[in-house]
């Protein structure tokens, strides 16, 4: 029974310690603790992100002229090759036989030039011995015609052969280029980076030109950045610009921005001027969202950029280097004149309130012009109290709230 009443003593006196220990927890809340940061000298830039692909400044298919069957690929995807270099061969037996009827008929109209040439030696010494005779009255007016008019007559047919001969001779001229396409070469220096016909594989040059392989220089890299219709007003030739990629995210490539497209990719499908199947899809697309292409190039001397690649780019619309900043989310109130109010704390935890004037704000960091010196604190906001008052320091809530 003793045992009994010992228990039931020691459960009031929990109960009571617990409910003396909720009171004063709640009835004497601790007061909020503000979050403080110090100014510091750093570098702060205004910036607009974009989305772009790395290609070579030069990318060229490489395709055939003439039609035949692919006798030999002497390049492999990724091999480096120089301008002139062989790339592909086709069968050239046909364009041999074109060349080789080619160079007959060219003899043959040169033989029936020679012919007429003779002819009209021949022609022309009768016809000096007709006026002779015809002066002197021993032959008749007509046989004196004859001669002259064979004369004209193979004068003509010579200028007729002239011009064939000049029309053989660029038949052989034609044959002997296409002979030269057979073998096909490297237009510029680059990477052979594709392959799309492979050996023993027939092309047909008669209403397209096949491409064989894709070679582009990537030596250099053009950058095409698309930059949303709301950032790109703000966006101006020439400002500095640098990107990542996603497989060396620690790597920063720079350039400047070169040339910003007047218009988007969907201009090439207006429906001012093309047909109804197309306009339908202008129609459809014209609700997504309008991106205009900014160019820049790179040098890729170590050729880490390959083609196609994605890149995060990042355009550098102000920047200052060395200066005083703060975080944004210290500024409160602002004025049109770029003042604006920062909570700064003094000694013994004092807080006043601070009119400075805010140069660039990135809305992460914020450079301050005046008003704040490297070092002092600044209120950046409230983290609610917790535990007995006694254990924290309190000092007054942000104006507004914060």
């Amino acid at each position: 029974m003793v045992v009994k009443r010992v228990l039931v003593l020691v459960f009031a006196v929990v109960l009571l310690g617990a409910g003396y220990y909720g009171y004063h927890r709640y009835a004497n809340p601790a007061p909020d603790t503000l979050v403080t940061a110090a100014a510091i000298i750093g570098d702060v830039e205004q910036t607009v992100l974009a989305s772009g692909t790395v290609r070579p400044v030069r990318l060229v298919a490489v395709g055939a002229q003439v039609s035949g069957r692919i006798t030999r690929v002497a390049v492999t995807a990724g091999q480096r090759i120089a301008r002139g270099d062989l790339v592909a061969e086709i069968d050239s037996t046909s364009q041999q036989n074109s060349l080789r009827s080619s160079e007959a008929s060219l003899q043959s109209v040169r033989a029936q030039r020679e012919e007429k040439a003779v002819s009209l030696s021949y022609a022309e010494l009768t016809l000096a011995r007709q006026r002779a005779m015809l002066s002197q009255t021993a032959t008749s007016r007509a046989d004196f015609e004859a001669a002259e008019s064979s004369v004209k007559t193979l004068k003509a047919q010579i200028a007729n052969l002239d011009a064939q001969v000049v029309q053989a001779e660029a038949n052989v001229d034609t044959a002997r280029v296409n002979l030269g396409y057979t073998r096909i070469t490297a237009p510029i220096d680059g990477t052979v980076l594709a392959i799309v016909t492979q050996e023993g594989q027939t092309v047909n040059a008669v209403q397209s030109a096949p491409t064989l392989i894709v070679l582009g220089d990537l030596s250099v890299v053009q950058v095409r950045a698309e930059i949303s219709e709301a950032d790109v007003v703000r966006v101006q030739p020439g400002m500095p610009v640098y990107f990542t990629i996603l497989g060396d995210t620690g790597r920063r490539f720079d350039g400047r921005i070169e040339t910003i497209d007047p218009a988007p990719e969907s201009v090439k499908t207006d429906s001012s001027f093309t047909t109804s199947t197309s306009t339908s899809s202008s129609t459809s697309s014209s609700s997504s969202a309008i991106y205009y292409y900014g160019q820049f190039r790179v040098p890729n001397d170590d050729g880490v950029l390959r083609t196609y690649m994605t890149a995060q780019v990042v355009v550098v619309l102000r920047e200052a280097k060395g200066v005083v900043t703060i975080p944004s989310a210290a500024i409160a109130a602002r004025t049109a004149d770029g003042m604006a109010e920062v909570q700064v704390v003094g000694a013994a935890n004092s807080v006043e309130i601070r009119r400075v004037k805010v140069g660039i704000d990135n809305k992460v960091t914020a450079q301050i012009l005046t008003g704040i010196s490297e070092g002092e604190r600044v209120v950046t906001g409230r983290r609610a109290g917790t535990g007995a008052a006694s254990n924290r320091i309190g000092l007054p809530p942000p104006p507004g709230g914060m």
